[in-house]
């Protein structure tokens, strides 16, 4: 297979996805009678030859549109910013990517009481997430206008190790369901539907 970028990937019959041999582009290929060289700007040479041709097809298939994935982290924000009850009722976002020393806190909320709370985005909440979280209520406690600031980390699923470590820091924690929050209907199975 050639693709467009100059990729050179030879593929078995048997199946499998992976190439069993390749050149990343940039290459140069020249094609000649029962046999295609391929080589690559380190000089490095691949010969390909042909002992059939049994079916030789070009397919165009249009501008590239890259790649976009659903869900990731700035999705997540983006809609928790939207919709701050969702990670705890009565919560009112004062300001998304707020600025501290060592980074942005993703989310800073106000809760029904008044108190501030830092609230840390990822897609899976693991133990990276906590710390990340304790050196930001570090720093944000510092801040005698906003002190005492609490923390929660917000995930679509949470490890039963951050749950423990957040537990032990005084960090809250919520999963958030993804599809929910964009309006469309989740695709896990359900007892009952309304």
């Amino acid at each position: 297979m050639v693709k467009a970028d100059g990729c050179v990937a030879i593929h078995a019959d048997g199946g499998a996805y992976k190439p069993l041999n390749w050149m990343n582009a940039p290459n140069h290929l020249d094609e000649m009678e029962g046999e295609w060289v391929v080589v690559n700007a380190k000089g490095e040479r691949l010969v390909i030859t042909l002992e059939e041709v049994l079916s030789d097809t070009t397919h165009v298939l249009g501008d590239d549109p890259g790649l976009e994935k659903d869900g990731v982290e700035a999705h997540l924000q983006v809609l928790l910013a939207g919709r701050p009850q969702a990670i705890e009722e009565g919560f009112s976002l004062l300001e998304r990517e707020y600025a501290t020393g060592i980074g942005p806190v993703d989310l800073l909320c106000r809760a029904w009481d008044g108190q501030v709370v830092a609230v840390e985005i990822k897609r899976k909440g693991e133990i990276g997430g906590v710390e990340q979280l304790t050196r930001y209520l570090e720093r944000l406690n510092l801040d005698g206008v906003l002190a005492p600031v609490r923390g929660i980390l917000a995930a679509q699923t949470v490890t039963p190790q951050a749950r423990t470590l957040a537990a032990d820091r005084g960090i809250g924690w919520v999963e958030v369901d993804y599809e929910a929050l964009q309006g469309t209907e989740g695709t896990a199975p359900r007892l009952f539907q309304l």
